[in-house]
């Protein structure tokens, strides 16, 4: 399969990668959120992180992305905000319970980019599970001509796959604590996506990181 193949060929490096492995080691499981624009070169990693959970719509887009990720060792749950949301949660919940890690699409499938859609949140809740923002960045791209400019690392490239702290989202909150907390969210994220990006106009923290 064309994605497994090319992902095979690239320089994969972890930063920060404490703020995934300190979770792993306590608790087992957490979610990785990341955006549209950037999760191609995760898919293939992140199937390595067996067992491991996302939500996708009942779209026939849907459709086609459950197909591969299933094939690379995702476990597809179907739904959505307008179509079977409700079950969906209810399916990560029980799957968290089983110690499934789950990826989530914040800002997915339509954007609009950079905006953290409040299904984060009630994952997180349902779930019992912290956030991990989670940045992918490769040094040479292709770039897509759709709404969040979509990004795949050309074959052989250095790719880092980065991440952020942890952030609970408590199950009891009100709504302006439920809006403050997706802010802050999305915030670390936005800022943990430009710095990675700065690193390939770096030399030197290419040179530590790759070294």
């Amino acid at each position: 399969m064309f994605v497994r193949l090319i992902s095979m060929s690239y320089r994969l490096k972890l930063v920060d990668e404490e703020n995934e492995k300190n979770l792993l080691n306590t608790r087992g499981n957490l979610i990785y959120a990341s955006w549209h624009q950037r999760f191609f070169p995760g898919i293939a990693f992140f199937s390595t992180r067996k067992p491991i959970s996302i939500i996708i719509s009942k779209s026939l887009d849907g459709e086609m992305a459950a197909r591969v990720v299933n094939i690379l060792g995702w476990y597809p749950v179907r739904g959505s905000s307008s179509n079977g949301g409700k079950e969906a949660l209810e399916k990560i919940k029980e799957l968290a319970r089983s110690r499934y890690k789950v990826g989530h699409i914040v800002d997915g499938p339509t954007g609009p980019f950079g905006k953290i859609k409040p299904g984060l949140l009630r994952i997180a809740q349902a779930a019992d599970l912290p956030v991990v923002p989670t940045i992918t960045s490769g040094q040479h791209r292709w770039i897509f001509n759709s709404w969040d400019k979509f990004m795949v690392p050309k074959p052989f490239s250095r790719v880092i796959i980065r991440f952020g702290k942890p952030i609970p989202v408590p199950a009891d909150i009100t709504s302006s604590e439920f809006e403050n907390i997706r802010l802050h969210i999305e915030n670390q994220m936005k800022q943990l996506y430009e710095d990675t990006d700065k690193i390939w106009s770096d030399p030197q923290r290419i040179k530590t990181i790759f070294s």
